[in-house]
Order: structure tokens, then sequence, then C-alpha cells
């Protein structure tokens, strides 16, 4: 029993002992008790006040030991300086993270993004992005914001070694990332609209197969797990996504525009309905530009990602159903840095 309690208990035995020495009433004797009642609630009220504060402080003192224990790791890691070509921003539940690779575990460097700028913005409560000593590899993941999981994520765009001076060049083609540069990627479409019940509009729809046939129009390599292809049709600006699938032998995810007849068993999409806002439907797909990118998964990014590998110009003479060529676009994200080896 607390001491607060005891001296209510006293209290309380006080009280009896006047009430029958002075040969008080029923009433009088009630009235005490309640009055010791009140005594009582209030005392176990400011015992809880004192439990509740005592709580909040234990908190705070946990919370406190955290930040010196992530200021006691951080202290003596050295910094890393790094900067990215082409990686863009993320949707406002993803963000990047800077693992470095030591004995063959990862060890997180901090969390970013991109700002519109290009620049880097540690999102993380340190100013500085860290490496570690005795690391051998850096890799950049995409996490969801607020990321529970201590171990990376499955999609990581960039990797690279380090070199003996300290210094490291980030590529897709490393076998931490993606293990090739899409170098070897090649792609047909066409044009047509075969889930229109009506006549007019085999401009208006994108597949990506080849004719006659059809057949597979997409030679992709295979994906690591946490990616995977969309197709899209950049209309007036406004890039408008055609599906999303991990292999191109078969059909993608969406057919939201598409009409009522079934389409080709493979990615492509018809503009007939349900027109995002700012473009209309059916529409002309010549001079439009086509587009297969390579996404992270899940992705709550509108836009295609940064990684696109094949890409074509639709010409003004295209004529429907006729193959048309996609082109390898080349490497659009890279990164490089420094950091102390010890």
């Amino acid at each position: 029993m607390t001491a607060k309690y005891k001296r209510v208990a006293a209290l309380l035995l006080g009280l009896s002992l006047i009430a029958a020495a002075c040969g008080s009433s029923d009433d009088d004797t009630s009235a005490a008790t309640d009055d010791a009642a009140v005594v009582e609630e209030e005392a176990m009220e400011d015992e809880d006040a004192m439990e509740d504060d005592e709580a909040m402080e234990d908190d705070e003192a946990m919370e406190d030991d955290e930040a010196m224990e992530d200021d006691a790791m951080a202290e003596g890691r050295p910094e890393i300086d790094i900067s990215f070509d082409g990686l863009e921003p993320l949707g406002d539940d993803f963000e990047y993270e800077l693992w470095t690779v030591v004995d063959g575990e990862p060890v997180t460097g901090g969390v970013f993004d991109i700002g519109a700028d290009g620049g880097i913005e540690i999102s993380s409560d340190q100013d500085v992005l860290y490496g570690h000593d005795g690391a051998t590899t850096v890799v950049i993941s995409i996490e969801p914001a607020d990321d529970p999981d201590p171990a990376p994520a499955l999609p990581k765009p960039l990797a690279g070694d380090i070199a003996e001076d300290g210094s490291f060049d980030l590529t897709i083609d490393h076998p931490a990332a993606f293990g090739t540069d899409f170098s070897e990627a090649t792609g047909s479409y066409v044009l047509a609209a075969p889930t229109d019940d009506g006549e007019g509009n085999a401009l208006s729809g994108v597949w990506f197969i080849s004719v006659p046939g059809p057949e597979q129009g997409l030679d992709l390599p295979e994906l690591p797990e946490g990616w995977v292809y969309e197709g899209w049709a950049v209309i007036d600006g406004q890039p408008i996504s055609t599906g999303r699938f991990a292999s191109p032998d078969g059909p993608d995810d969406f057919d939201g525009f598409s009409g009522p007849n079934d389409g080709p068993p493979y990615p492509g999409e018809d503009f007939l309905v349900d027109a995002p806002d700012g473009v209309t439907f059916p529409t002309d797909l010549t001079e439009a530009t086509i587009v297969i990118s390579v996404e992270p998964d899940p992705d709550d990014s509108p836009a295609p990602f940064a990684l696109k590998p094949l890409v074509s110009e639709v010409p003004d003479d295209a004529q429907p159903e006729t193959n048309l060529s996609l082109e390898f676009g080349g490497v659009a994200i890279s990164g490089s840095g420094t950091t102390s080896v010890g």
C-alpha cells in the first residue's frame, strides 16, 4: 500500500472514531464517510496523474535514448558524397534509401528523395548520408515511407562497388540492381483498335505485337522481383498507361479504356472510352510517343519511372495494323560518389 493510501485509511479511521465519541447521528456518520470517500477519490486521481506523468517521462527518456543510440551509431561513420543523373522524385508514399554492404550484410546510410531541381533531399533525421567502414558496395533501394522493415525493399534501381580510393559509380546493370542495361531489348507495335465495335478508330489503339499473327512483339529481359514493365502512349505531352505486365508473352493488367470486344492476348490498349482529364478519346496516335518503362512494384506515381528502355515516335504517316519499331531508349539513370575507406 502506498503512503498516500495509508494516509487515506488513517483519515477514515479517525473520522469513524470521532463520530462514535461524539454520539453522532447516522446522518453525521454518513456525511463524514462521504467526505472521506471524496478525499480517497481525489487521492486516487492524484496518484493516477502521477503514474501518467511517470509513464510520459519514461517514454520521453526512451525516445532520447534511441536518438542518442542513433547519434552514436552515426558518430565516426564515414560520410557519403553522392549525386545522380536522371533519378526522379517518387510519389508521397515512397522514398529512396542508401545502403552500404559490409561482410555481405546491408547497413542503412539514410533515406532521401530527389527534389524538383534534381538535387538530393535527405528526409531522415540526419543531415548527411553515411557509409560504413569496411563497406564494399553501395545500393539504392525504393522504400515505403515510414517503413517498419529494417531490411532493404526489393526494388533496387542502382548499385555499384566501392573502389580502393573510396569512389564508386552506380549503374542499373550491377548484379545488386537489375543486372542488365536493357541494351539488348527490342520491340514492335501496331496501331489498331480491335476492341472497337465501330469503324474509323483504327489509329486510337496501340498493341505490342507483330503482324501477321498476331505474335509477341516485345523481347525484354526478365526483371528482378519488385519490378514490372508498363506501356505508355504520350498524347499531347500527357502519358497514358496501357497497362502493367511482368512478361510480354501474355496480356497486361488493364483494359479500362478499351471497347467491348476482346483484344489480342498481349500487352496493349485501345483508347476509346473513359478518357482521363485533358485527353479526348477516341484519338489519333500518329505523332504520339510510345514507351515501355520499368516500374517499381508497388508504385504510387501516375507518371512513368525514369527507366524507359524502349521508345518510339509514331510517324505522322503511320498506317493501321502495320509493324512499327521500338528503339533502345538509352540508360537514363546513374549515380556516382565518394566515401572514406577504413
